[in-house]
């Protein structure tokens, strides 16, 4: 046996507003017309009893029949009642409550929205002083990132290097050789060993991680923190440590490679209102090496300036 599945009928709260609405507009327009057929027996009786009987004729206020001011009363409140209905509310319904709701909502929103970026305006002023007073006690240590990177920003691909460029090892390990060198875990086990000549430290939130001869950190501050005897400890990636370490950073030292590839990872913007480039050396492409490429100094503004910060604060004013 088939049985057919009936249609059921879907209405949406738009549609029950409607008639919820519907609804209460006839229970006005009732009670107003009761209110009109009320008022005209009422003043057909009273009219009988003054006029017709004789009721109270001796009373006039203004010097009219006291039913002609009593109609005249009810009609002021007939009146009211009439306006009531046909305009305040027909035109203050629910729908306009719901509006009026809404632009209030909107605006106190706008406004906890102004009053938040003033906090968070106020919270990164703060952060940045904190980190120049930081950096002015610490000046001795000159935090840098390097990194070889595409024309498109390219690191790599598949956790692996997408090009082999001798030179660029050598200057790599120059730089770095004698110094703490902080990577990611990925960066880290991307290797086959700990690099030599240099503490390996390793950002991870793996608490239990080990390998041999590097020191793990929990983040980019505790690495810091680890190396803060090497005057030039060197952030060598991956994407997400440099990243990060662009706000903390006092120099890059960049090889660009004059190609574009295609890679999962890539090198963060640099941004020329931050930093400043110091230095460069130019390699063409030779039989060695398939790509052209630049080696990069850049300098962020904020270092060049902590050596004058500092001696400021340790210079004493002879009067």
């Amino acid at each position: 046996m088939i049985f057919r599945r009936k249609n059921k009928t879907t209405v949406d709260d738009r549609q029950i507003d409607l008639v919820d609405y519907a609804r209460a507009r006839i229970r006005q327009k009732k009670r107003l017309y009761f209110h009109f057929v009320s008022f005209l027996f009422v003043s057909l009786v009273l009219t009988i009893l003054n006029i017709g009987l004789g009721y109270g004729v001796d009373i006039k206020p203004f010097g009219y029949p006291w039913v002609l001011s009593a109609a005249l009363l009810w009609v002021v409140f007939f009146l009211l009642h009439f306006f009531q209905v046909y305009v305040t509310k027909r035109f203050m319904n629910p729908a306009w409550e719901k509006q009026q709701i809404k632009n209030l909502v909107g605006l106190q929103e706008a406004r906890i929205e102004k009053i938040k970026r003033k906090l968070d305006k106020e919270a990164s002023l703060i952060a940045d002083a904190e980190w120049h007073e930081e950096k002015t006690n610490q000046s001795s240590q000159r935090i840098t990132i390097i990194a070889a990177a595409s024309t498109n920003h390219a690191l790599g691909k598949d956790n692996k290097l997408i090009w082999h460029l001798s030179k660029d090892l050598q200057h790599f390990k120059k730089l770095t050789s004698g110094h703490a060198v902080i990577m990611g875990r990925k960066t880290f086990e991307s290797m086959p060993r700990a690099l030599p000549n240099r503490t390996n430290i390793v950002i991870t939130r793996q608490s239990d991680y080990k390998a041999e001869n590097i020191k793990v950190a929990s983040s980019i501050s505790d690495a810091l923190s680890i190396a803060k005897d090497d005057p030039r400890p060197f952030i060598i990636g991956g994407g997400e440590i440099y990243k990060e370490s662009m706000k903390i950073a006092d120099e890059i030292e960049l090889t660009r490679v004059h190609a574009t590839f295609e890679a999962d990872t890539y090198f963060p913007e640099i941004n020329p209102h931050q930093w400043e480039e110091v230095w460069r050396e130019e390699h063409p492409a030779d039989e060695t090496h398939a790509h052209a490429f630049t080696f990069l100094r850049y300098q962020n503004h904020h270092f060049s300036l902590l050596p004058c910060i500092a001696s400021q604060q340790i210079t004493p004013v002879l009067g």
